[in-house]
C-alpha cells in the first residue's frame, strides 16, 4: 500500500513562503478562518522578528553613510569629501614634566611652528584619545602560562604581584595623540604626493622636540576608527583592503557600530554606548601649560579635538581692527549714556577695557612675524558604558575646566554634528559650531605633552611605576637597536635586587639561558630557587673553568679561532704584560702558539683532545720562530725564544704554581638555562683574570646559543672590575659589541659609577647600551650621569637621595622617572632580598 505523503501544517508552510515573499503574506494569512488563534499568534511573531531584522540592517546601513568619509586608500590617505583629502600623524609624548624652563619654552616655540605651519590651504585637527581597556583583557596581559613544573608556584606569584602593581597604576587607560591636516586636491595622486612631504615636515618637527611621530597607514586610521565609533577596545581588527575590494564591501563597514542614535536633543548612542559632545569655551585670556596636561590625565573613555583654521594675514589684521572698530563703537556709545546720566564718562564696564585691551594685544601679536590668526574649535566627546559612568567622568572633565575659567557647552540638537567634528576625520561642521579666533601664541599654552610612558605588549617586563603618570613600566629589551645595558647606583640603592628581578621575569616568560658573573655570593637564593647551578670559582673548589675552552660550529673553525686567540691574548696581557702591556711581537708570537694547539681538538672535538693551559704554557717553551720565518737573522731569533720564554715564565705561577685553579679542563654543567658564577673566594690574584675568563665562558655559550635560535642574558655585577685595565677593557668593550650581534644581552652593574664612566674608551660600553638603570647616587657620581646622558636638572633630581627602588630608566629615547615596592610577603621576595632580615627595609630593595 502505498504510503501517505507527510502531512505539512499550514503554518510551517506559511513559514517558508514568509521567508521568501514580501510581508504580504503576513496579511493574507492572518486573516485564513482555518488558522487557529496560537497559528495567528505565531505568525504575528514572526513578522516582528522580520520587522526587527530588516529594521537592524537599515539602522546598519544608516550608521554607515552617517560617517562622514568617501574612501580610506591602503597608503594612509582619506578622501573626505569629493576633493578634500586628509592624512593622519601619530606622535608619542615627552617627558615636558621634568625639562628645564629654557627648555619648555623651546618645546613651546616648535610647538608653535608646528601650528603655523599649515597655510590657509590646509586644514588640521589635533585629536586626543583616551580610551579603557576591559578589566579582564588587562588582566589576560599579564598571565604566563603555567608548565605543571615546580615553578608554578614562582609563576603564579608573580603574576599576582604583576596584577596587583597594575591595579595601583593607570594601567587601564590607553592614551593616544595624533595631527590631521588635508587640503582639497583635484585626484588622489595629487593628494598623495603633496600630503605626504606635508607628513615629513610635521613629523621633523615634532621628532625636533622629541615627540617621536609616524604616519598612519590605511589599516591603522581604520583601527583607530573603529575604537572611537565603537568605543571597544581590545578587540581584534580583522580587516584587509584585499578581501573587502573583492566583497565589493566599503571600509566603513570594518569600523562601523551596531547602530547611531542621535534622537535626543542632548545625548547620542553609539552601539551600546552612552556618549555625550561638549563644546569647550575658553573664556580665559591667559591658560596655564597645565591645562590640557592635566584634562589628558583623566582616567576615562574621552576625546578631545581642536580644528584648525589659519586666516590668511590680510583677513586676519582686517579681522582684528573690525573688532577694535567694534569694541570701541560700543565704549563711545557707553560714554554718552555716561553724559546723558550724569555720571562719570571714565566708569565703564570692565567687559568693554578687557576686550579693547585684549583686541590691541591681538592686533599688535599680528603684526609680528611668528604670529598667525586662526579660527578653531574644541569638541570634548564623552563615552560610558552607563549614563552614570558618562556624567561621573563629566564631573571629573569639567572641574578641570571650570578651574581654567573655561567651560562645557552642550549643543542641543547638535550632538551628532558635534560627534562627528569631533572625530580623527578632519570633518568639521563650520555652519553649525561656533569657532573661535585665537593666535598661534594662544593656542601654542594647550601644550600636548606631559611624560612618557613604556608599557609594552608581548614578553615584556616589569620596570616598577612611572613616579609622574604612576603607570606600570613594561619594557621588552630585545627589541631594543642594542639591548645590552647598565645598572647603576650607590650600594644598597637596589641594584641586584632589580636584576634579580628581571631574571625571574625573564626565567618566566622566555626561552632565554641566564649567565651571572657573581664577585659578592649574593645571587645563590634567586638561582636555586629557579634550579639553576651555582659555580662556585674558588682555589679550593672542584668546580672548574678552562679559559681554552672553543665553541665551534664546525672543523677549522677560523672565526673562533680568531675569537679565541684574541682573548688569550687579553689574558696573557694581563698576566704578563706589565704596566706598558705586550708588544705586538710578543702578542704574534702568542698568536702562532695557538694556531697550533687546537689541531687535535679540532681533528677529534671531543671533551679530552680540549687544551688547557698547560699546553699554551709547553707551545710557548717549544717556541721556533724558524718554524715560521726560517730565513730570520740569527739574532731575532734568539730575541723571539727569549720574549716567548718570558711570557712562559709568567703564566707558570697559573699553570704548576699556587694558582693553578684555572689549569684543568672545565667539568661545569653548561647545559643548565641558569648559570651562576661565584668568584667571591678567588684570591686577589685570581678575581679580575676570572672575571675575564668567566665571560669568555659566556661568549662560549652565546655562540653555542646562537645556532639554536636561543639568546643569552648575562649579568655581571662590579662590572667597573673589568675596565680598570687597558687589556681586560679592550676585550670587554669588544665582546660588549659582539654579544649584540650574536644574541647575547649583557647587563653590566656597578656602584662606582666614576670609575666605570671615566674608564678607558668607556664610550665602547655606554655608545652600545640602550638600556640604562640608574637608581640613587652620589653628587660626583650625577655630575657625571647627567653630562654623559643630558639629565635635565628635574631628572637629576630623581636620583639624589632617592628611596630605595626608586630612580630613572633609560629606554633608547624614553627617560622615565620610576618607583617600584615590591611586596615583602611572597615568596619572590625572599629569594631577591639579600640583606638579613633585621635589616630588611620596608620597601624591599637591598
Amino acid at each position: 500500500m502505498k504510503a501517505k505523503p507527510k502531512e505539512i501544517s499550514k503554518v510551517e508552510l506559511f513559514t517558508k513562503r514568509i521567508k521568501k515573499k514580501s510581508e504580504i503574506f503576513f496579511e493574507v494569512y492572518t486573516k485564513d478562518r482555518h488558522l487557529t488563534k496560537g497559528e495567528k499568534k505565531h505568525l504575528y511573531e514572526l513578522k516582528l522578528f522580520n520587522e526587527g531584522i530588516a529594521k537592524e540592517q537599515v539602522d546598519i546601513n544608516t550608521a554607515e553613510k552617517s560617517i562622514p568619509f568617501l574612501k580610506m586608500y591602503e597608503e594612509g590617505i582619506c578622501q573626505v569629501k569629493d576633493t578634500f583629502f586628509a592624512k593622519i600623524v601619530e606622535f608619542e609624548d615627552i617627558n615636558y614634566k621634568l625639562l628645564e624652563d629654557w627648555e619648555r619654552e623651546g618645546v613651546k616655540k616648535t610647538y608653535e611652528r608646528l601650528i603655523n605651519h599649515f597655510d590657509p590651504s590646509y586644514r588640521a585637527e589635533l585629536f586626543f584619545f583616551n580610551r579603557k581597556v576591559s578589566e579582564e583583557s588587562l588582566k589576560e596581559r599579564f598571565e604566563i602560562e603555567k608548565q605543571n613544573d615546580e615553578f608554578d608556584e614562582i609563576r603564579e606569584e608573580y603574576v599576582t604581584m604583576l596584577k596587583n602593581q597594575a591595579a595601583k597604576g593607570n594601567n587601564g587607560i590607553v592614551k593616544s595623540k595624533f595631527i590631521l591636516f588635508g587640503c582639497d586636491c583635484e585626484s588622489y595622486e595629487v593628494a598623495l604626493n603633496k600630503l605626504e612631504k606635508e607628513a615629513d615636515d610635521v613629523i621633523s618637527l615634532l621628532n625636533g622636540i622629541g615627540a617621536i611621530a609616524k604616519s598612519l597607514k590605511g589599516k591603522e586610521w581604520l583601527y583607530l576608527l573603529y575604537e572611537y565609533f565603537c568605543q571597544t577596545p581590545n578587540k581584534k581588527f580583522d580587516f584587509s583592503f584585499k578581501d573587502y575590494e573583492e566583497k565589493g564591501l566599503s571600509e566603513k563597514e570594518a569600523i562601523v557600530p551596531k547602530s547611531f542614535n542621535f534622537s535626543a536633543k542632548d545625548e547620542f548612542k553609539t552601539g551600546s554606548n552612552f556618549g555625550r559632545s561638549y563644546v569647550l569655551e575658553i573664556n580665559n585670556s591667559s591658560l596655564n601649560d597645565d591645562f590640557l596636561q592635566n584634562l589628558l590625565l583623566v582616567e576615562g573613555n574621552f576625546s578631545f579635538s581642536i580644528h584648525l583654521r589659519t586666516i590668511k594675514p590680510s583677513d586676519a589684521l582686517k579681522e582684528a581692527k573690525g573688532n577694535i572698530t567694534r569694541i570701541q563703537s560700543a565704549k563711545i556709545d557707553q560714554q554718552k549714556k555716561a553724559f546723558r546720566g550724569g555720571y562719570d564718562m571714565d566708569i565703564l564696564p570692565p567687559d568693554i577695557n578687557t576686550n579693547e585691551k585684549d583686541a590691541l594685544k591681538l592686533l599688535d601679536e599680528l603684526n609680528s612675524a611668528d604670529q598667525k590668526l586662526l579660527h578653531t574649535n574644541f569638541i570634548v566627546n564623552i563615552f560610558g558604558k552607563t549614563r552614570q559612568e558618562r556624567e561621573i567622568l563629566y564631573q571629573s572633565i569639567s572641574n578641570i575646566v571650570q578651574s581654567n575659567s573655561c567651560e562645557l557647552t552642550l549643543y542641543n540638537y547638535l550632538q551628532e554634528q558635534c560627534f562627528f567634528t569631533g572625530s580623527p576625520l578632519l570633518f568639521n561642521d563650520f555652519s553649525k559650531i561656533k569657532e573661535r579666533s585665537i593666535t598661534t601664541k594662544a593656542l601654542g599654552i594647550l601644550i600636548p605633552f606631559y611624560t612618557q610612558d613604556l608599557f609594552m605588549d608581548g614578553n615584556a617586563t616589569y620596570y616598577g611605576l612611572n613616579s609622574l603618570s604612576n603607570k606600570m613600566i613594561l619594557a621588552d629589551r630585545k627589541r631594543l637597536r642594542t639591548p645590552n645595558g647598565l645598572i647603576l647606583g650607590s650600594p644598597g640603592s637596589g641594584k641586584s635586587f632589580s636584576a634579580k628581578r628581571e631574571i625571574i621575569s625573564c626565567f618566566l616568560q622566555t626561552r632565554d639561558e641566564i649567565i651571572i658573573c657573581d664577585p659578592e655570593g649574593e645571587y645563590f637564593p634567586v638561582v636555586d630557587a629557579l634550579g639553576g647551578q651555582v659555580v662556585k670559582l674558588a682555589t679550593n673548589s672542584k668546580a672548574y673553568l678552562n679559559p681554552m675552552d672553543i665553541q665551534i660550529s664546525h672543523k677549522n673553525d677560523k672565526d673562533a679561532l680568531l675569537l679565541k686567540s684574541s682573548f688569550i691574548i687579553t689574558l696573557l696581557d694581563q698576566i704578563a704584560g706589565g704596566v706598558e702591556g705586550l708588544g705586538n711581537d710578543e702578542k704574534g708570537i702568542i698568536d702562532e702558539c695557538i694556531r697550533h694547539i687546537y689541531d687535535d681538538y679540532f681533528a677529534n672535538p671531543i671533551p679530552e683532545n680540549m687544551p688547557i693551559l698547560t699546553d699554551l704554557y709547553e707551545a710557548l717553551l717549544k717556541y721556533d720562530p724558524l718554524s715560521e720565518n726560517p730565513y730570520m737573522e740569527d739574532n731575532l731569533c734568539i730575541e723571539a725564544k727569549r720574549q716567548a720564554t718570558r711570557i712562559a715564565n709568567s703564566l707558570k705561577l697559573y699553570v704548576s704554581g699556587s694558582q693553578n685553579y684555572f689549569n684543568h679542563r672545565s667539568n661545569v654543567d653548561s647545559d643548565n638555562r641558569i648559570l651562576c658564577f661565584d668568584i667571591k673566594d678567588l684570591s686577589k690574584q685570581l678575581k679580575d683574570i676570572g672575571m675575564l675568563i668567566v665571560q669568555d665562558a659566556v661568549w662560549n655559550r652565546v655562540s653555542k646559543n646562537r645556532e639554536r635560535g636561543i639568546s643569552t642574558r648575562y649579568y655581571c655585577d662590579e662590572f667597573h672590575l673589568l675596565l680598570k685595565e687597558k687589556q681586560t677593557a679592550d676585550y670587554s668593550i669588544e665582546m660588549w659589541k659582539r654579544f649584540r650581534k650574536w644574541g647575547g644581552i649583557p647587563t653590566g652593574l656597578t656602584q662606582n659609577i666614576a670609575d666605570f664612566l671615566q674608564g678607558h674608551d668607556i664610550e665602547g660600553i655606554v655608545g652600545n647600551s640602550d638600556f640604562i638603570y640608574i637608581f640613587s647616587c652620589g653628587h660626583d657620581d650625577r655630575e657625571i650621569l647627567a653630562e654623559k646622558y643630558k639629565l635635565t636638572k628635574e631628572q637629576v633630581e630623581k636620583i639624589t637621595n632617592a628611596e630605595k627602588g626608586c630612580g630613572l630608566l633609560i629606554y633608547d629615547h624614553y627617560i622615565i622617572p620610576f618607583t617600584d615596592h615590591y611586596p615583602e610577603n611572597t615568596k619572590t621576595f625572599e629569594i631577591m632580598n639579600t640583606k638579613p632580615k633585621e635589616e630588611v627595609d620596608y620597601d624591599g630593595f637591598g
